[in-house]
This record gives C-alpha cells, structure tokens and sequence, in this order.
C-alpha cells in the first residue's frame, strides 16, 4: 500500500463504554430517590455504549419504516413494517421498564429510575422513544375511565414487547399512541372536526382525519374527537375485540426531516370504534395529562441528546491532534467544550428534578405537582430550544467528520428540532408557562429557586430581578410579547439554583458567570477567563 494511503490521526469510535457513568445523572438518580435503580441504570448504560446497539440504531434509521395499505388481494391491512433492528431497540426500552412500568411500581423513585433509563437508552436512538415515550404518558389520561385502565393498564406496564396486530386483550404486552392534531388546527386542537356519535353499547363511532398519529402500530391510541357534549378524549383500539381491524386507516408515512426509525401518519377513521376516556367536552382537560407527561420525556430526550452529542466531541478531542497539539489541550477548544459541558449538566440536573417532581406528585404531593407543572412547560421550551444549538456546535467539533454520516452526529442534529416542536413548538409552550403561572405555582417555583439563597451573589441578583419583572407584568398582551424572554430567565434561575445547590463547583460557578451574570458572548466557546474549563471537560468522564 503506498504511503499516502496510511491512516493517521483518526479518531477511534467511542464503543464498549458505560453511557450512564455520568455524574449529573447518577448524582441527580439517587438525590431525588432512586438509587436503588443504580446497578440496573449501569446496565442499560454498558448496553448503550456496544457496537451491537449502535448498529441497531444505524440499521433503524437506515432501513425506513414501510407502509402496507392492503394486501396482495386488495383487502386494507395498514401495516408499517419496521426494519428487525427497530424491534430490538423496542424490546431493550420495554424490558427494561422505559415504557408504562413506573405507574405500576409502588417504589419510591419509580419515574426517576425510568426516566434515568430513558435518557441512557434514548442516546442510542431517538425515534424508537417515541411510542415509548406515549406509552408511559397514556397512563394517567387513561385513568379518567377506571375500567379501561383496570383492564389495560397491567399490560401497558408489562416488560414484554409483543408486537403485531392481534386484539388488545390478548398479547402479552402494549404500547400506545395519540391522535390529536389536524390539517386545518394543529395545536389548536378545539378547531378539531372529526366526530364521534354515540352508541347503544357506549362506544362511540368515530369519522374524521389526524395530521399526525404517534406510533400508528401501536395497539390503543387516545384519540380526540367532536362528540355532542364537546371535544371529548377516546381510547381507540387498533384491533377489535371480534379480531377484524378498527376502521382507521392509514394514508401515509410523514416524510421527516430527522426521527425517520419511526413511523408518523396521516389517518382517515371512518366509523371507527372507541370508548370515551373522561366526561363529553372535557377532552383537553383528560389528555392534558398526557401530554404533560410526554413533555417530561422532551426534557429527558433533550438532555440525553446534549449529553451523547458531548461526549463525541470531548472523545474526539481527546484522540485528535492539529497543529502540534491534541485538540483537547488548546485553550479555544477547551472553552467550547467546558461551555457544552455546561449546558449538557444543567439540562440533565433539571430533567432528574422534573422526575423526581413527578414522583412525588403521583404520590399526593400538591405543593410538588404545582412545581412540576411550571417547571415542565419552562423546562420543555428551554431545555428543547437549546439541544439544536448544542448539537450544531457539538458537530462543528468534528470538523468535516462530524458532518459525514458515519459519524452519528449528522443523525443527532437532524433529531434535535424535534423536540422542540413535539407537545407544543416554543410559543405553545412559552404561553402554557404564562398559564401555569397562577399564585401556586409562582409560589412554588420561587420556593425551589430560594433553597440557593445566599449561596451565588449572581444567581440572588438574578431571582431579585425576576421577582421585580415579575411583579409588574400585570398586562395580558405585554405578556404574551414577552413570554419568550421571560421563560428563558425562569429556565436559566431554575437551572442555576440547582447547579448552585447540587452541582459541580466548577460547572456551577461558570453557569452563572455566563448565563446569570452575563459574561458570555453569543455561540457556545465563550465562558469567561477564569472558568476551570479543564475540571468541568474531565467530569465528563471522557477526557
């Protein structure tokens, strides 16, 4: 071979390590409860970190999902057939509880030890997170109807992944989907048309059309729909339970900009069966809760892709020299990575607050709930807006290589907008903070936030103008125009109290410097003098 072909100062693929040794992670598993979960936690995380999984993720991805409206005879069937590496990744997240096992675990931390779960599972490949992410979150809107979650909840928690169109009832495990948007709404959801007539046996038929199905093979979904009272919730079967199929059908597969392993749908009901899930015209109020759940695993997802788009550029790094250094020993380097770092610690800590929030509201803690309930639509708009950002510049460590598809940095770019949209874009979201912004949840967000107080001179000055600004926003429409600034200051407060009284010293103290503080410029890379770069860059565990 001749010499010009000899490969050097390539980096070696980051294979066969623990994605869940991660200090903010496991710090934040067992402060809010689930250290119990920690050796089942290490094992998703050694199993994330194999070739054999990352090879799943390539071959999902790289092997789309195929629609198959009828049969060779003409019959509707509606089937997506998914690539055998799909199904792989379905059943490590199923077996391992990230789907609805939590709400059948009476164990304090249940949903922080699922959550910790997801997010290392879910930094292998995001799409298949998807319909385990709704069956986790269909739960608690199911529960609106007590005789449909006595008869399917046990299964929507069983460890087993069975998939295939079979009735309900009879499989050994399900997962769940959601129809709520259409062509002429979107999230405006009340601006729905399709409609549901009742039956003599109570059911309902349904006829009208979705924009966007999750999870279209899911075996349940909760559909909304016109019925006389009102926007009522239902839950539709995909198999009836005579064997034939449910009369929704599937039109096609949504052509995406990233998450391509998973199958989105465009879907025509014509007089499908559903059952009612809550009261007639109360539909938003019962898959509310379905959606807010959705919104934790947002946050999760966010973090999880801050965290894997990290760790590739600080490997890089480590291995690859320019200029007579390795790139991980320059000054400039070293600041985009410690200011990554940052970012990717103060996502993963709010994200295991988030959990460990909706832990103890399940349990009956109302002061909890009101703080979940802020703290999420402020952690979903900030921590989403921030993962496409983090993952550009995370790429751009690479150089070319990160660009290229091999590398997997591509595929995280692609998924990280996502997110942001899913469960409400950023102006949905920034206006449910205004509306969970009543007098509970106000007070309990300010009760979090002040645990820190007297700790960081910045993050006290930061809550003092909070608390100003806040004060004086008394007008409707000045609220609305400025929603955007003030989620971002909630999220930066909240992120910097936490890291304050649970983080790192090092990450803590360059959070507030930059973010609180203002000592920072406009792209990652420009902490300011006097940061430890370099003890925030080895707690990443990488270098």
């Amino acid at each position: 071979m001749p010499a010009t072909h000899a490969v050097t100062n390539q980096v070696p693929p980051l294979l066969d390590h623990d994605v869940a040794e991660d200090a903010a992670l496991l710090e934040g598993l067992r402060r809010e409860g689930a250290g119990w979960a920690e050796e089942s936690v290490h094992e998703v995380g050694r199993l994330a970190g194999t070739a054999r999984a990352q090879e799943w993720a390539r071959l999902a991805n790289e092997n789309e999902p195929v629609l198959r409206t009828h049969d060779r005879f003409g019959n509707r069937i509606d089937e997506v057939e998914y690539h055998p590496a799909y199904h792989e990744l379905m059943t490590v997240a199923v077996g391992y509880g990230m789907h609805g096992a939590p709400w059948r675990d009476a164990r304090a931390g249940a949903h922080v030890a699922r959550a910790a779960k997801f997010y290392a599972w879910g930094q292998v490949e995001a799409g298949h997170g998807c319909p385990i992410s709704m069956t986790y979150a269909v739960v608690p809107a199911l529960r609106h109807a007590p005789a449909l979650a006595e008869r399917f909840e046990p299964l929507l928690a069983a460890p087993v992944y069975d998939p295939g169109s079979r009735v309900p009832d009879s499989k050994r495990g399900l997962t769940a989907g959601m129809s709520m948007t259409e062509k002429q709404g979107g999230s405006d959801v009340r601006a729905n048309t399709t409609r549901a007539v009742p039956q003599s046996d109570g059911s309902y038929s349904l006829t009208g059309h979705k924009w966007f199905t999750s999870a279209p093979m899911g075996d349940l979904f909760l559909v909304l729909a016109q019925a006389p009272g009102g926007l009522t919730c239902f839950l539709l079967p995909r198999v009836l339970p005579d064997g034939t199929r449910n009369r929704m059908h599937l039109q096609r597969l949504k052509d995406k900009l990233g998450n391509r392993s998973n199958a989105s749908s465009e879907v025509e009901y014509d007089e499908a069966l559903a059952w009612p899930v809550g009261e007639e015209g109360r539909g938003v109020r019962t898959i509310i809760q379905m959606v807010n759940t959705t919104r934790l695993d947002c946050v999760i997802a966010g973090a999880a892709g801050m965290r894997a788009a990290l760790v590739q550029a600080v490997h890089h790094a480590v291995h690859r020299t320019a200029f007579g250094d390795h790139l991980i020993d320059t000054p400039l380097m070293g600041n985009v990575l410690a200011d990554l770092a940052v970012e990717s610690e103060a996502a993963t800590t709010l994200a295991m607050r988030l959990a460990g929030a909706t832990d103890r509201a399940v349990a009956g803690d109302e002061r909890e709930a009101a703080f979940r309930r802020l703290g999420l639509a402020v952690g979903k708009y900030w921590v989403c807006k921030r993962t496409s950002a983090h993952a550009a510049e995370a790429l751009e460590c690479l150089g070319g290589n990160g660009y290229v598809e091999e590398s997997g940095m591509p595929r995280l770019y692609r998924e990280a907008p996502l997110i942001s949209i899913w469960e409400g874009s950023g102006n949905v979201a920034a206006l449910d903070v205004l509306r969970a912004m009543g007098s509970v949840g106000t007070e309990a967000f300010f009760d979090e936030v002040s645990e820190a107080t007297g700790a960081d001179r910045r993050l006290d000055d930061a809550v003092a103008r909070l608390r100003k600004d806040l004060s004086g926003l008394s007008d409707p429409a000045a609220a609305q125009a400025e929603a955007r600034r003030l989620v971002e200051r909630l999220a930066l407060v909240l992120q910097g109290s936490l890291l304050v009284r649970h983080g790192d010293q090092a990450v803590a103290d360059a959070f507030c410097a930059s973010r609180l503080d203002g000592d920072w410029g406009v792209a990652f890379g420009t902490l300011p003098s006097g940061v430890d770069a370099a003890a925030i860059i080895r707690r990443t565990g990488v270098a």
